[in-house]
């Protein structure tokens, strides 16, 4: 958190420096902030800010490209005159630990068009969601999915601890 303050301070003193406060030269400011912290990083003790703030950048990379391909899918199926869905309630069995991780987890899915978090299990080891397409009746494959997709990025932010 401090290193991610430190950022926020480099990048309003740049704006300072310009001379121009917008959101688009704070960003700059954050970028530059940003490269600068990755080249001090052995100095200053950011490695472990600048690896997460990477991962959580392609993350959202990630995560608008799920959300474009499934809004597309969603949308085909529904102007098209014959449904190609077949929902199911699929059970997912979870490594994310944390309370962060499984609420990342949960609402990361229930944002993507066509799936859904529904429940967690007493035990904290099961998500339940809705999937709206579950080709051939394959529940694994929408398991190696969330497991391989979402849940996999999301445990690589929280728990970068090089």
């Amino acid at each position: 958190m401090k290193q991610f303050l430190t950022n926020i301070v480099l990048a309003v003193i740049w704006a300072a420096v310009t001379g121009t406060i917008s959101l688009g030269n704070l960003a700059i400011g954050f970028l530059l902030g940003y490269l600068v912290m990755l080249v001090a990083a052995p100095a200053i003790d950011a490695e472990n800010y600048t690896r997460r703030l990477r991962l959580a950048v392609g993350f959202i990379f990630y995560f608008l490209k799920e959300l474009f391909i499934s809004s597309i899918r969603v949308a085909v199926d529904v102007i098209k005159p014959t449904f190609k869905m077949k929902s199911g309630i699929v059970g997912i069995p979870l490594d994310a630990e944390s309370d962060l991780e499984k609420t990342l987890l949960a609402n990361s899915i229930s944002l993507t068009p066509g799936t859904l978090s529904l429940d967690i299990s007493e035990d904290g080891k099961t998500l339940y969601i809705h999937a709206m397409y579950i080709d051939n009746g394959d529940v694994d494959a929408v398991r190696r999915e969330i497991k391989n997709g979402m849940e996999r990025h999301i445990l690589e932010i929280t728990r970068a601890n090089l």
